[in-house]
């Protein structure tokens, strides 16, 4: 799974994924710990800067910040300051965004950052955005929010998500471990439809990852 993770890699820098083929020999754990550390080296950069402009969006209405979120402040700027404002605002403000311009901004978020206000965002809201992540082919950004988002909100992206497409994803989900559990959120009778014409080398990762209850289904 070292590729998945240069992917990943090349993605945050980017950068060609070749560029950095020389790391495919390296372990997937040392590739994502890397990963995460340039992306705290990027986020805190400009850390004060950050806070002083958290905190002064307090005091703006929540429909007037974000128009200014989405016309001035662009998903760069919104993304690094999402982890620094209060949860309930954070909420508040993203349900007032539209659906791409909140897809825009996932791209360039670190869920770890934002990981409760993004668990609170209603799932209607959140699955329009896994659509258009989907219709963009995004895996890796869709990949990076799965650990990140509550049981009702997975399923509800779920049905946004088809078969090929949740394969791609688990390719590159950052957390292993939620991919038996996300399958297990399947309707049975897509479950048991998941394999069939899928890709050969996704649907052996997928396999990898699974229950004997879950690949007992799978088989049928």
């Amino acid at each position: 799974m070292s590729e998945a993770e240069v992917l990943k890699l090349a993605r945050l820098l980017g950068d060609s994924p070749d560029r950095f083929a020389y790391l495919n020999d390296v372990g997937p754990d040392d590739l994502r710990k890397l990963r995460e550390q340039v992306t705290d080296v990027l986020f805190d950069a400009d850390l004060p800067v950050l806070q002083r402009m958290a905190m002064a969006t307090r005091v703006i209405p929540a429909p007037v910040l974000a128009k200014i979120g989405e016309k001035v402040f662009g998903p760069l700027l919104c993304a690094r300051i999402a982890g620094l404002v209060d949860v309930s605002r954070g909420v508040d403000v993203a349900k007032r965004l539209t659906p791409r311009f909140l897809a825009d901004v996932a791209v360039e978020l670190d869920p770890r950052r934002a990981s409760r206000i993004i668990a609170d965002i209603p799932p209607s809201t959140v699955a329009k955005v896994a659509a258009e992540l989907v219709g963009r082919e995004d895996w890796i950004t869709v990949g990076r929010f799965v650990g990140h988002l509550p049981d009702g909100t997975v399923k509800a992206c779920l049905t946004v998500i088809d078969d090929p497409a949740l394969l791609e994803i688990a390719y590159v989900i950052d957390d292993k471990s939620r991919i038996d559990h996300v399958v297990g959120l399947l309707p049975p009778v897509r479950l048991e439809s998941l394999a069939e014409n899928a890709d050969e080398d996704l649907l052996e990762n997928l396999v990898e990852h699974l229950s004997e209850a879950n690949l007992a289904k799978l088989k049928r």
